[in-house]
């Protein structure tokens, strides 16, 4: 499957030392975090390794080829090589960690 996406049931922000172990667990390299304010968006493109995301707050969608995906806190992201896709920033911006695999 290209994207993977899972949800937290509970939208509990988690502290950042356990989303950088769960990138790691993940077999994921070095986290790098980053953040946007409100209404920030990013264009339609790719990358040509596996991106694995959490975000920690606020939300960001997530636009793809097969649909949209809203992450809120907790919940995680998984995008195959070459695979589409673009961001919006939600009403409240968001602060997110990825890593490369």
């Amino acid at each position: 499957m290209a994207v993977r996406h899972t949800p937290n049931p509970n939208h509990d922000p988690a502290p950042r030392a356990e989303l950088e172990a769960r990138l790691r667990e993940a077999g994921a390299g070095t986290p790098r975090w980053w953040g946007n304010g409100a209404g920030d968006t990013y264009g339609w493109h790719d990358h040509g390794y596996r991106k694995v995301l959490y975000c920690r707050s606020g939300s960001i969608t997530f636009h793809t080829r097969h649909g949209d995906l809203r992450l809120g806190p907790g919940d995680r992201l998984e995008l195959e090589p070459g695979t589409e896709h673009a961001a919006t920033v939600g009403p409240e911006g968001c602060e997110c960690v990825e890593a490369s695999a």
